[in-house]
């Protein structure tokens, strides 16, 4: 089958090389709103315009296509619309990841070189499990979560729908990640992370709290102001400079 990769940046290219390694599927292209990438190559593979495309894909015999974007929300508006306009959603599963039988594995899902999951693990739709992660048993992976390179996630962890996992960060047993919330890199996390609050350190520690807007789930896959609707309290005043570690945000 003839596939489109959605999303011409650096995570599209680890989806191109994936393919590449699993040849799976036929790469008719990268889709990418980036009007100054039209029609350029990346490692070989053009750039053929946008999502306006996706009407006439049945014409071009591409019956698929997977959305390599690092916003989470935006990966999930993106292939939402792809599922809507009749194109099926894959998955880029590299051949050295390590999957067990008995792991349930939505659509648009991205599971990269070195990645283990382990027995009764849930993976949802539009998830990234970055390279190297190990998923420990019986863990849930929510819709358009990222994962990150070289995480550690014991058993009975729950990480909820756009939560981001920094990398290297290690996760114990039994603890909730919530939505949206943001673990920074290299952070030991022992307790519930709330939604919308990013904690980092060792152990971690909140260190903001936003709060999402209502309507912007309410956003189609044109949209480019994801992150104007949120609220950000000020922070106190310190009484001395101490050092802020801020999360890194795979884009």
């Amino acid at each position: 089958m003839k596939i489109v990769i959605v999303g011409a940046g650096g995570h599209g290219r680890v989806v191109l090389d994936i393919f590449r390694n699993n040849h799976q599927f036929e790469i008719a292209g990268f889709l990418d709103s980036n009007p100054e990438l039209l029609h350029q190559r990346i490692d070989g593979v053009e750039v053929l315009g946008d999502l306006s495309l996706l009407d006439g894909f049945a014409e071009l015999g591409i019956g698929g296509a997977i959305v390599a974007i690092g916003d989470n929300r935006i990966r999930q508006v993106y292939a939402e619309t792809i599922e809507k306009a009749g194109v099926s959603l894959i998955n880029a599963i590299h051949p050295s990841a390590t999957v067990t039988d008995t792991a349930r594995v939505g659509k648009n899902v991205v599971i990269a070189t070195g990645v283990n999951v382990c027995t009764h693990v849930t993976i949802a739709d539009s998830v990234i499990l970055n390279t190297g992660c190990i998923i420990d048993h019986e863990s849930y992976i929510g819709p358009a979560a990222h994962i990150c390179p070289g995480v550690r996630m014991a058993g009975h962890v729950k990480v909820e729908t756009a939560a981001f996992i920094g990398i290297g960060a290690t996760i114990v047993q039994n603890i909730t990640v919530g939505e949206e919330a943001v673990v920074g890199a290299g952070a030991v996390v022992i307790n519930d992370v709330p939604a919308y609050n990013t904690v980092v350190g060792v152990p971690a520690r909140i260190v903001k709290t936003s709060r999402l807007s209502i309507t912007s789930m309410e956003k189609t896959a044109n949209s480019t102001d994801w992150d104007l609707n949120r609220t950000i309290p000020a922070r106190p005043k310190r009484i001395r400079p101490k050092l802020t570690i801020q999360p890194v945000l795979h884009r």
